[in-house]
């Protein structure tokens, strides 16, 4: 496997930015499939692939969503053309079967174990979301992940029919004209990694 080029990088790591403000610019349906088609490609264990996504784009939907955000991320996620709610499914064991053929005994491995698969499926859920901020970079769009709402609420209002857990919010679009920050430190390598 080669590297990949200089504004490859940039694009999806080096110069990305977590982005608060954006063009009203609509994403298509067909951008969003295209979007889950790439994430879902990452690796999760036992290919559980555990990650649920909504995505918002209506008004209607939006306005079902505002009364459950924290007041400092209304007005960025109601900008926003598509609100992702990352998510998990928590009886995601029941798809190991179709993902995982050769080893049919490995929805058990999730859903015996003592937690009843919670802890995996949250982490590999989690993954899927990251993979879907990448994806999301890796074709032109912009993202904003975060937290700062009512899970439990956002729960009841999408997700009470199919027992879906919200993880985090990520807000989608095109970067509008307004200036960004300036981009927030991060540890070195010394202070984050250990070689041994």
């Amino acid at each position: 496997m080669k590297s990949l080029p200089t504004d490859a990088l940039n694009q999806l790591f080096l110069e990305a930015r977590t982005i608060n403000d954006f063009a009203p610019t609509p994403i298509e349906d067909a951008v969003l499939q295209q979007l889950y088609e790439i994430a879902k490609m990452g690796p999760t264990a036992a290919n559980s692939n555990p990650a649920r996504f909504y995505f918002i784009k209506s008004d209607a939907a939006k306005a079902k969503l505002k009364p459950y955000l924290a007041p400092n991320n209304v007005e960025k996620t109601l900008k926003a053309p598509v609100v992702a709610i990352a998510a998990f499914d928590p009886l995601f064991y029941d798809k190991v079967p179709k993902l995982f053929p050769h080893a049919p005994v490995a929805r058990d491995w999730f859903k015996d174990s003592p937690d009843g698969g919670q802890a995996a499926g949250h982490m590999n859920a989690t993954l899927g979301a990251a993979y879907l901020i990448m994806a999301a970079r890796a074709i032109g769009l912009e993202c904003g992940p975060m937290a700062g709402f009512d899970n439990a609420g956002v729960d009841r209002e999408f997700f009470g029919q199919n027992g879906w857990k919200s993880n985090f919010l990520i807000n989608l679009g095109n970067r509008s004209d307004a200036p960004i920050l300036p981009r927030l430190p991060r540890l070195d390598f010394e202070e984050a990694c250990f070689i041994d």
